[in-house]
This record gives structure tokens, sequence and C-alpha cells, in this order.
């Protein structure tokens, strides 16, 4: 379920005013730069293995916490110092965000964004009402695409900031419930595709349960499975060829989310037979409060052919919750990139940075220090990436490593030409295994070759 990008046509920056400290798209100044909106390693047209970085690393710009982000925090009301967030009348706060936002990520310089369908459209007392603004923005939203060239990399639907999805949306013990947020992704779905979105993610965010007290979890799975299949009927039914992800996170705001993790979600799409119909959308904030390295969750979908595309964040791991910070760690963008490059590159998918700046960093300019450094991580992890990967030390030592599993011996085991009885003459002939080194500190060296 792929389609192929088209080129930008090209970005138009008349008429832009909320970020006045920025003329025109940021440039690449090189490592030498002292410039804070100038890239020092991001250069959209330099080619690494015949492809272009932009080509290779497709930034995309979410819309709900670039835009949206007020800085409300648990503790705390909202910081941001936001000029296209005061209208009175919602529909103009909407246009002014969208105005502000293309505005943006044309003096930016990224080809993709990403939205919920509210972040775009403002709620309201009816589901009727809250459709026709939707619609309105949608129109809007494709008049500033073609005039920018800027695409739409993947929409999706809030199923989880009302109340009425207080105990989940397709997981929803209350059917009613669950006819409004399918009935929100049929939208939801249908202006991706009249955006010529390549994407539609499912993040469950209250997809999940605070107890099991209360929980008929057998019946909430079959729920959800239930609600993604109806939404790959519908795509059919509307002609949608984009691809469909489903993103993993373990926790937070519930107790415990069904797409908890890469495996979790392998174990959830291969048990109701959604395999072949979605691949995962990864970041690395769930990652680390699942329990695992952003590497670990590339490495699992990638094997299993559903590493589809990249929330590209971090977290704080000293906060036991989801910060969603900018990524500037080179050893973590060097990672994500292996992975990347390793599939082949991405194809519907790409880099959305799902990130927001500190509650302190609240002047717009500020938006663009965060994506200028995550963009410039990213690009030198792009280099190193492929640097390791020409070099071939670090995959010529793991082959190594298996080596033995390609002789005679280890392939009838994995043939199923062995028995337990085999395995126990092998022993009494062979004796006690030779231990070899796992030489993890001279790879660790290894990889610093390239980063340092």
């Amino acid at each position: 379920m792929f389609i192929e990008p088209v080129k930008p046509t090209g970005h138009n920056l008349n008429n832009m005013a909320y970020f006045p400290e920025v003329s025109g798209p940021i440039p690449f100044e090189g490592r030498g730069s002292k410039n804070p909106l100038a890239f020092r390693h991001y250069d959209a047209h330099k080619v690494i293995g015949g492809k272009t970085m932009a080509e290779h690393l497709r930034f995309a710009v979410c819309y709900w916490h670039t835009f949206r982000g007020t800085g409300l925090d648990p503790f705390g009301a909202g910081t941001m110092m936001r000029a296209w967030d005061q209208a009175a009348d919602p529909m103009q706060r909407a246009r002014d965000t969208m105005d502000a936002a293309f505005e943006f990520m044309s003096k930016l310089g990224v080809n993709f964004w990403c939205f919920h369908d509210h972040d775009i459209a403002p709620e309201d007392s009816s589901f009727a009402q809250s459709t026709k603004n939707l619609q309105s923005m949608v129109e809007y939203a494709s008049e500033k695409q073609a005039d920018t060239g800027i695409q739409l990399l993947w929409g999706t639907a809030n199923l989880f900031s009302h109340p009425r999805y207080q105990a989940g949306a397709a997981t929803n013990p209350d059917p009613h419930v669950f006819a409004y947020a399918g009935a929100q992704v049929k939208r939801a779905l249908e202006a991706t595709q009249e955006l010529g979105g390549l994407g539609y993610v499912f993040w469950g965010g209250r997809e999940g349960y605070d107890t099991l007290l209360n929980t008929d979890l057998k019946r909430e799975r079959e729920q959800f499975a239930r609600l993604l299949w109806m939404a790959i009927d519908h795509a059919k039914k509307i002609g949608f060829k984009g691809q469909f992800y489903i993103e993993p996170k373990p926790k937070e705001p519930t107790t415990h989310q069904y797409d908890s993790n890469a495996e979790a979600c392998l174990n959830f799409l291969r048990e109701f037979d959604l395999l072949n119909h979605l691949k995962l959308n990864l970041e690395t904030n769930h990652a680390t409060l699942a329990g695992h390295s952003m590497l670990h969750e590339m490495r699992v979908a990638r094997h299993a052919d559903v590493l589809g595309s990249v929330d590209a964040n971090t977290g704080d791991e000293l906060i036991g919750w989801d910060t969603d910070q900018f990524p500037t760690s080179l050893y973590l963008t060097t990672e994500i990139m292996i992975e990347v490059l390793k599939m082949g590159g991405f194809t519907s998918g790409g880099l959305n940075f799902d990130a927001k700046v500190r509650r302190q960093s609240h002047e717009p300019v500020d938006l663009f220090y965060a994506h200028i450094g995550g963009m410039d991580a990213f690009a030198r992890g792009l280099e190193v990436a492929w640097a390791i990967l020409e070099d071939g030390r670090l995959d010529d030592f793991v082959r190594t490593r298996y080596a033995e599993w390609e002789s005679e011996f280890g392939r009838k085991i994995m043939e199923s030409n062995k028995t337990l009885d085999d395995l126990e003459d092998h022993v009494l002939r062979h004796g006690e295994p030779e231990r070899k080194s796992g030489r993890q500190e001279m790879l660790e060296n290894l990889v610093n070759e390239f980063i340092l």
C-alpha cells in the first residue's frame, strides 16, 4: 500500500510574518558556522549512496506539538508565545495557525508534515459541525500545499483527548463511543486522502486499561482489531492507497496499552491477520518507556518487514513520562539510520519530529533552533551510518560470530533434520564448546571511530 511522493514545486515565502527572524529557507553553512539559524550538517542536496539527504531523511514537522502546543504540563499552565493562537473565533485561529505552520515549514525547508484531525480544525458541539470545520481546513491546507509544494506524510485522528474517550476509543465498553471513534477515523482518513497523504497512523492513546478489575481484555483487543479492519475496508472503498501504521507505546496515559512495543504490536497484527496491512511507526521516547532502546524496536520491526516510519524524538531517562524532546544524540540518530539504510530506505514513511520545545523555550524562534538541531543530528547520523555500513567491519563481525550456523551441522538443526538425540551425540563426540568473546567494547570503539 505505497504511493510515490511527488517532487516539491518550491516554497513560496510571500506574505509570511509569524517568524520575522527568518527571512528565507534555513541555509546550509557547514561545520564551521556559528549561525544558530543555519545547518551545519544537513545539506538537502548532498548525495550519499545515490540519494540526496532530503530523500534519505524525509523530514516532517508535526502539527500538534509544534503549532498547537502551549507548554502546559501536569504542574503548570502554558508558557508559549504564539501570535497565531490569539483570535477569538476558533476557525480564524485555525487558519492563522495553518498560516504560521506553512510559513515555518517553508522557511525550515522540509517537504512533509503530519497532523491529527483536531489539530487543524476545532472540535465543535456536534460531530456534523466538527466535520464541516475539518473539511474547511482541509481545503485551506490543500491550497497551502499547492502553494508551497509541501506534502502530507501522514494523517490521523485524535481519539484520546475528549472526555468521551476516557475509557478508550475502539476499546471502549460502550459501542456508541466505538461508533464515534469510527466516524472520526472515517473523516480523518478521507481528509488524509484529499490532501494526498502517504500514510495514516493509529496511535492508541487510550487503547488500554487502568485496571484489570473492570476490563475485559480479550473483548477490547478484538474491538481494536475490528476498527482497524473497518478502516482497511473503507480505504479500499474510497481508493486510499497510502500505508497504514500502528504506533507502539507501553503506558501513559493508561497503565497498559495494547500496542505496548514492537513485539506486542507484531503479536497483535499476526493474531488478527493484519500483518499485511499495517507497518509500525516507531518513536524513541515510547521505546524507552517500554524498557527498550530505539535500536531494539527498529531491529525487531525491520526483521519482521514492518518498519515503516519514525517519530524522531527522545526522552529524558530521569523522568518517567513522555517528554518528547528533540533528538541530539549522534549515537541515537546513527543507530536509527543504520536500520533505515538496511531496510533500503523509507518508502511512504519518514522522520517526523514528534517533539516539543521545553516550557522555557517559549519564543517562536525556538522552534527553529529545535528543528535545526534535530535535522543536523540526523544528517550527521546518516553520514556515520553510511560510513559504518560501507566499512563493513561491524557486519563482518556479526556474520563471523554466527558462522557455525552455516556449517552442515548448524544448517541441519535449523532445517529440522536433527533431534535432541543427535544433539546429545554431538556433545558426547565433541565435548565442551569453545567460548568466544563477544568483543562488545571493541565494537563500541569501532562505532566511536566514525562518531568522534
